[in-house]
């Protein structure tokens, strides 16, 4: 079935996922989230996919969070609320556990949810215009996508509490400068160097990266230890593959 919210392409061992509602600022709903975890598997299980870019149709928004329109409607029973709210969860868990390494493309807004999708992702890559931010303090909402896991490890608890608790929202630059970002690029530039940046992961090994990813997601709740004994089986598995 042709995804309506989604749009995926494969290019030189990259695939592209863009989230497609450009005239909502591609505002989340629970079928573009079905979707997004539909495309991602597709992804995942094509061979030929070495990296996988996640970003937002238009110029405008990467994903501004949460449709309010949607919500404003009032038609959703609790069941349903619960229902749209897990679909969230499972795919922010789904990136941050493939075995893909995963770039976040972020070329406008990403609020709410849209930052939570881009946590979750390997690498954040921004336009130098572009904003992230967490305003659901702000709205009496409640955070998701293992932000208040994500976030800490990524940019100390000191602060992750400030952006959480004000709302406050930080353009590109700013999101490199506290460790958020990998990189952020003058807009006319952006998405060439978010091209290069993609094929410098997809020439590395497919299967050093893959357990690369699960040993480095994991590493921070591992001792010293545990750490040494997992990378003895990665380097051992390594040495009997074609790579």
């Amino acid at each position: 079935m042709k995804p309506e919210y989604i749009h995926y392409e494969v290019r030189d061992q990259v695939a592209w996922i863009t989230l497609n509602r450009p005239a909502r600022l591609n505002a989340v709903i629970k079928p573009l989230y079905d979707e997004l975890e539909r495309t991602l598997s597709e992804a995942e299980n094509a061979a030929e996919v070495k990296v996988i870019v996640l970003t937002g149709s238009g110029d405008r928004a990467f994903c501004v969070g949460a449709d309010m329109k949607e919500h404003a409607r009032g038609e959703r029973t609790a069941a349903e609320k619960r229902l749209y709210l897990k679909a969230e969860q499972t795919v922010c868990d789904r990136i941050f556990h493939l075995s893909r390494p995963v770039i976040a493309a972020v070329n406008g807004y990403a609020l709410g949810a849209g930052a939570e999708l881009a946590i979750n992702c390997d690498f954040i890559v921004m336009a130098d215009d572009a904003e992230i931010g967490f305003p659901e303090t702000g709205i009496g909402a409640f955070l998701g996508g293992g932000v208040t896991y994500l976030l800490p490890r990524l940019i100390g608890l000191a602060k992750a509490r400030e952006l959480l608790y004000l709302g406050a929202r930080l353009k590109g630059r700013e999101a490199v400068d506290i460790g958020l970002a990998f990189a952020a690029y003058p807009r006319q530039d952006y998405r060439r160097q978010v091209e290069l940046f993609a094929q410098k992961i997809a020439a590395q090994g497919p299967i050093s990266l893959s357990l690369l990813k699960e040993h480095l997601n994991r590493g921070r709740d591992r001792d010293y230890a545990s750490a040494l004994l997992s990378e003895l089986e990665g380097m051992t598995y390594c040495s009997t593959t074609d790579d």
